[in-house]
Formats: C-alpha cells, sequence, structure tokens
C-alpha cells in the first residue's frame, strides 16, 4: 500500500521554526519526486516546494524561498522541510506528495497532512 504520513507540525510563535517529516511507504522512495502543498481552510491547495528524485534540484514558492528548506533521506524513504522565521499566514495544513517537483500539479499520492499554527 502506497501510504505517505507527514509528523512535525503544531503551534509556534511568530518568527519560531518547525521541521516536517514525511515518511513514505509502498513504493520506491528515491524514484519519485517530491513536493510541499499546504491548504488554508476554505483555500485551494498551494505549492510550496520541491524535491527531484535524487535530491540534486529543488524550488520553492516566493513564499517560502529564504525561509525553508527542503531536503530528503532516500535511504530513509523520508522528505522534510525545515521551516523558519515563520508568519502567521503559514498558518494551514502541511501535505507531502508525489509528483513533478517545481509545480503544484500533478499530485499522483498525498497524505494526510500536518497542521502548521503561527501564533502568539
Amino acid at each position: 500500500e502506497v501510504q505517505l504520513v507527514e509528523s512535525g507540525g503544531g503551534l509556534v510563535q511568530p518568527g519560531g521554526s518547525l521541521r516536517l517529516s514525511c515518511a513514505a511507504s509502498g513504493f520506491t522512495f528515491s524514484n519519485y519526486d517530491m513536493k510541499w502543498v499546504r491548504q488554508v481552510p476554505g483555500k485551494g491547495l498551494e505549492w510550496v516546494s520541491g524535491i527531484n528524485r535524487g535530491g540534486s534540484a529543488t524550488a520553492y514558492a516566493g513564499s517560502a524561498k529564504g525561509r525553508f528548506s527542503i531536503s530528503r533521506d532516500n535511504a530513509k524513504n523520508t522528505l522534510y522541510l525545515q521551516m523558519n522565521s515563520l508568519k502567521t499566514e503559514d498558518t494551514a495544513v502541511y501535505y507531502c506528495a508525489t509528483g513533478l517537483y517545481y509545480t503544484r500539479d500533478p499530485m499522483n499520492t498525498r497524505g494526510q497532512g500536518t497542521q502548521v499554527t503561527v501564533s502568539s
């Protein structure tokens, strides 16, 4: 069974940091580009960042550039998103997904999400 399980979300103050993880199973993780997308209630999914299958190329949305860092460990079948200098507007449910790393679509498989709340 193909599965993506996100973790690491939580409540953090503005300016704080969080590290999200995404554990993959049921497929050959190293064969797939991966990405992070997020969703605020009432809005569509927003692409945040992506990384190619080997980890040699990354891409970021303008809102994430300079503050977020995506990485992967193919030996551990895990994707990460280090988020620094968090802002209230980063509050959302964050999902990891397979698919082209530099764009939102397509998303072939997506996890259940982890809530990130940035608030004082």
